[in-house]
């Protein structure tokens, strides 16, 4: 490996990067270990559940966690992340590795990678790599909050799109959207004197979407999804919105009579 441990108590977590970096180096920061490697050719940090003969060790009394899950090694210039168990990698973004696919490039800062074990257990890995200047992310304690980008929706939006998203809301196990045919029905009822039909409630959610989309947001468009796409676009969508706040589980009282 070629690496040095570290006191694994010193760093509660990487999120806000690490002291006396050196540029390119890699530390990683598990459960009771911690590790810096320095960038240099064919250096690698190896974890898994087999303390003995891993460089990290993740998942210890976890048999669905591989003896080695993975390898870190420094390659043209950078680091990459390679899978070599039998249960894939959870990085951001729901983006998984999976043994069969290329090593993954590891960006510079925080990255956390997650194994899923046995009982719905997950064991995490702290990654932080150390950019090129060597410097750690400046601490802004008493900077304003960045509010987040919230979309604008007109009263009718903002109703249909509860009914929609209702069961997310309401934090239901596997939530998805309401069918199309549900949301007009329970808009008819919430304004009886309209003409809520089904035509109308998929003019009215693609509206939305069609924002969205020109927003520079993904997956609001049929065109940007492989069959069959089901409810996808609409659990995307509500996702999208819950995400930055633009709808929270309390608009739930928008639905006079909701339990």
């Amino acid at each position: 490996m070629g690496g040095t441990r570290v006191n694994a108590r010193k760093y509660e977590h990487l999120r806000g990067g690490v002291t006396d970096p050196v540029p390119g180096s890699l530390f990683a920061l598990a459960l009771s270990q911690g590790i810096t490697v320095p960038p240099a050719p064919g250096r690698e940090l190896r974890f898994g559940r087999n303390r003995p003969q891993v460089d990290l060790c993740i998942g210890e009394d976890d048999l669905r966690v591989s003896r080695q899950t993975g390898v870190i090694s420094h390659r043209d210039g950078g680091w990459q992340v390679a899978n070599t168990g039998r249960l894939p990698i959870r990085l951001p973004g729901d983006q998984w590795l999976f043994p069969e696919h290329d090593p993954l490039p590891l960006v510079f800062g925080y990255t956390p990678m997650f194994v899923r074990g046995t009982r719905g257990r997950e064991h995490v890995m702290e990654v932080y790599v150390i950019g090129p200047d060597g410097a750690c992310p400046p601490a802004l304690f008493d900077a304003v909050t960045q509010p987040p980008k919230r979309y604008w929706l007109t009263p009718d939006e903002k109703l249909v799109l509860v009914v929609l998203g209702q069961r997310y809301f309401a934090q239901e196990a596997f939530a998805q959207p309401l069918g199309r045919k549900q949301v007009a029905e329970e808009m008819t009822k919430l304004q009886p004197g309209e003409d809520w039909n089904e035509k109308k409630i998929d003019r009215t959610i693609a509206a939305v979407r069609l924002r969205l989309h020109q927003d520079g947001v993904p997956g609001m468009l049929k065109e940007e999804l492989v069959e069959p796409i089901g409810n996808m676009l609409n659990h995307n969508l509500v996702q999208v919105l819950m995400s930055n706040s633009t709808l929270v589980p309390s608009d739930l009282k928008l639905l006079d009579g909701w339990d």
